[in-house]
């Protein structure tokens, strides 16, 4: 629990680091964007992220340490690299505007991946998810941490196992996601990653 308050609190400390995007301009920005997450932001699959309904803050710096090489996404190389600071900024509104479509859940994972999403992994000294995401998956806009509901399970899944290995790390100091993923179990992950596919 420690880690997530020291955590919420770098980023705190690091809000500013966004002014305002403009969605209108943002949505003349995203042509090439669709083709992947869609034109409105809802992926057409699980091969690539939803953005609709992500926070601004968020998008924005995911933008920028792809766009910087801090995070690696192979299907992204030099796509942001004509992007000017505000042109990102107005891509984030944009899907930040956005309405998130939501899943279903997998039956059979409902039960344990509401249980890591809502008690954390109490043996492995694992938090809730819902400390920094929020009880219903909205993430938290203001702390730049990313909303998780509808988000397809095969990204999740593919995410939480990054920042598992360590191949992800672009959570900042206080390795907040490392640290959390680096105990999980595979089943564990992707009960979690169904859940949060058909949480409202």
């Amino acid at each position: 629990m420690l880690r997530i308050l020291l955590g919420i609190m770098v980023l705190l400390g690091s809000s500013g680091l966004l002014a305002d995007g403009n969605a209108a301009n943002g949505q003349d920005l995203v042509m090439v964007c669709g083709a992947c997450h869609g034109q409105d932001g809802n992926s057409p699959a699980g091969a690539f992220p939803s953005l609709a309904g992500q926070g601004e803050k968020y998008l924005y710096k995911q933008m920028v340490d792809i766009k910087d090489g801090r995070r690696s996404a192979i299907t992204m190389t030099g796509l942001l690299d004509g992007y000017s600071d505000q042109q990102i900024m107005d891509i984030a509104a944009y899907y930040a505007s956005q309405q998130t479509k939501v899943g279903a859940a997998s039956a059979d994972l409902v039960a344990l991946g509401e249980k890591v999403y809502r008690a954390g992994v109490a043996r492995k000294n694992i938090a809730a998810c819902t400390a920094c995401h929020s009880p219903n998956g909205g993430g938290n806009r203001a702390a730049a941490f990313p909303a998780l509901s509808g988000q397809w399970p095969e990204y999740t899944s593919a995410q939480l196992k990054a920042f598992r290995s360590g191949e992800r790390n672009n959570d900042g100091e206080s390795r907040m996601m490392r640290l959390t993923a680096m105990d999980l179990s595979d089943k564990e992950i992707e009960a979690v990653s169904s859940y949060l596919y058909g949480l409202k």
